[in-house]
């Protein structure tokens, strides 16, 4: 399907919104049903339509998915990434160089009307999922609106935050209020001293208040992102494992990724496969858990236990050939590749005036020019691309 050509497709839009509650292995939630309109213009009062019923519906009424969103090589980009803030509270080392970033002046970055603009018209084209990211989410005044703006938006299926907890506890029952359905929270380590090691901050049990928090306010999963570092916190695998035992967590163990300032070196990175031999010695009924085409993880589960683990294999086993995935940068940039350093400014267009049309064209093109697959680990560490604090996950 031609990137930009053609007409853009009709997407189902309306009532059928949904609440949180637990969609695949992979734990991507969609909202359970809070109401449905009548199907058909009839006198019939509205009713409630099973879950069943409505997946069959949405299947029959499916209309073709947006050639705008569709790259050269069929990839339908139905998830949109925005990062709301390029500010932090931790420094975490992978993340930001150690002597910080140069931030984006205020009135470069997107405003909140600008975001929600952007938002509308993606989520028009068939994105069903929007991720808030960081910088730290939850550090911008305003997210809480955010949310529940987003959640207004029909056809938006999925909204979910990547936060590093600090600010979660205080902040998820009015987000859950809002609308949020999905969190993922950051934390490497276990270990309180250690981890004001890697986030050259303090801040540990603020952060596991906000896990028990995600778990107690009905979160489930609750997705725990850990970067494995070699020599850093290759040694907590089982103990982050342990984890899953009596709590609904998911895990997700990630391969250490070389953006601006991080000092990626080949030698720290600990491979998937390395990380699941160790897992599996301790526990060699590990089970592999089926999951969707476009996730991001390969996911498994020990016997019994109540939640799981993860692996996110970006460097040794790339998943490029499913990315479904766009990202917004603080300061407006589309990025259609994570590790690709082509971007184009979203944020400009809205201020010049660009009609929705325009502005159609221009995301069509550049998800046009998606390339097959990232240039592989060792050009990547070479490549000229932002801080993964300025890209926003």
């Amino acid at each position: 399907m031609a990137a930009v050509q053609g007409v853009r497709g009709c997407f189902l839009r309306g009532p059928l919104r949904v609440r949180p509650g637990r969609g695949c292995s992979s734990g991507a939630p969609v909202r359970q049903q809070q109401q449905q309109q009548a199907l058909v213009a009839a006198p019939a009062p509205a009713q409630e339509l099973p879950i069943t019923r409505r997946k069959g519906f949405l299947t029959e009424h499916a209309a073709p998915f947006s050639a705008f969103l569709t790259d050269s090589f069929g990839r339908q980009h139905n998830y949109l990434r925005i990062s709301l803030t390029e500010k932090c509270n931790l420094r975490c080392q992978y993340c930001m160089p150690e002597e910080g970033v140069q931030l984006t002046p205020k009135s470069e970055l997107l405003t909140t009307q600008e975001i929600i603009t952007l938002a509308r018209l993606f989520v028009k084209e068939g994105v069903d999922k929007i991720r808030l990211t960081g910088g730290e989410p939850l550090i911008r005044p305003d997210v809480v609106d955010i949310v529940a703006q987003l959640y207004k938006l029909e056809g938006l299926q999925t909204i979910a935050v990547t936060t590093n907890g600090i600010n979660l506890a205080r902040l998820l029952p009015r987000l859950k209020e809002a609308g949020l359905d999905a969190i993922n929270i950051s934390l490497d380590t276990l270990v309180p001293a250690k981890f004001e090691f890697i986030v050259r901050r303090k801040g540990f049990h603020k952060v596991m208040e906000g896990i028990n928090k995600a778990v107690e306010l009905g979160y489930n999963p609750v997705k725990v992102n850990c970067v494995v570092m070699r020599g850093l916190n290759e040694d907590e695998l089982l103990d982050f494992v342990v984890l899953t035992k009596n709590q609904p967590l998911d895990v997700r163990f990630i391969e250490y990724m070389p953006f601006d300032g991080n000092k990626w070196n080949f030698k720290k990175m600990v491979s998937y496969k390395e990380m699941l031999d160790t897992v599996r010695q301790r526990w060699p009924d590990l089970e592999k858990l089926p999951c969707e085409a476009s996730s991001t993880a390969k996911a498994y589960k020990v016997p019994d236990f109540q939640g799981q683990i993860s692996f996110i294999t970006s460097m040794s086993e790339h998943f490029c050939g499913s990315c479904n995935r766009l990202r917004i940068t603080a300061d407006g940039n589309l990025k259609v590749c994570l590790f690709g350093n082509s971007e184009v400014s979203l944020r400009d267009q809205l201020r010049s005036g660009a009609s929705e049309d325009e502005l159609v064209q221009i995301i069509g093109a550049a998800v046009g020019r998606k390339k097959k697959q990232h240039a592989g680990m060792f050009n990547i560490s070479q490549m000229k691309n932002r801080p993964m604090i300025l890209i926003g996950g």
